[in-house]
């Protein structure tokens, strides 16, 4: 799977000269990234794509699938992902809210009662 330059692409050039294969070209004032020549960095020095790591937007450069069923995995597990995020953020507030609300409730018992806590 190549990558693919974005509209938030601001044309500061710096992915083409990150590029390790030279995948990154110029045509009519506009980069794209030739797919015969990107290599995604795999078997390289690099971990991570070079386009996407030195893009000053982090959205200049982003994968491009050229399979129907790839791009439709892609999406739906940025989908769950979000999803799952979600659940999280809703079970961490309840568990700090339960904990609160239960301190809360054993100090205002230790009034009543006149038990120190």
């Amino acid at each position: 799977m190549t990558y693919k330059i974005t509209s938030e692409c601001i044309s500061c050039n710096l992915c083409q000269s990150a590029c390790p294969t030279g995948a990154i070209k110029v045509v009519d004032n506009s980069l794209w990234i030739d797919a015969n020549l990107c290599t995604n960095c795999v078997g390289s020095l690099y971990t991570v794509p070079q386009c996407q790591a030195g893009c000053p937007t982090c959205n200049g450069c982003v994968k491009q699938s050229t399979d129907y069923w790839e791009s439709w995995f892609d999406a739906y597990n940025h989908v769950l992902a979000k999803l799952t995020n979600k659940q999280d953020y809703w079970e961490n507030w309840f568990n700090l809210y339960s904990q609160k609300f239960s301190e809360q409730l054993q100090e205002r018992q230790c009034r009543v009662w006149g038990v120190e806590s």
